[in-house]
């Protein structure tokens, strides 16, 4: 119980960073603000995990190079997504 509470939690931190790093190396200005940077960041997170899985770079519940690289790559992609979802441009 106590290491699921652990890797969630590692989880939304380590979602949270990668939500950061997305939006500073993504370019062009970004209104976004704190929760949805960070939200972007968890979704990116899973997402990244999930592809690195798929395609037998690590596993989705392990911390790993590419899993983190898949992560950004998929958080600058919802970025760029989120002003569309949101009906802005």
């Amino acid at each position: 119980m106590w290491n699921a509470i652990v890797q969630i939690v590692g989880f939304l931190i380590i979602g949270v960073i990668i939500g950061f790093l997305a939006r500073a190396l993504k370019p062009g200005a970004d209104k976004l603000d704190f929760k949805m940077t960070a939200l972007l960041g968890m979704a990116g997170a899973l997402i990244g995990g999930i592809v690195a899985s798929l395609i037998g770079k690590g596993s989705i519940t392990e911390l790993n190079f590419w899993g983190f690289v898949f992560a950004v790559i998929a958080a600058i992609a919802l970025l760029f997504l989120a002003p569309v979802l949101q009906g802005k441009r």
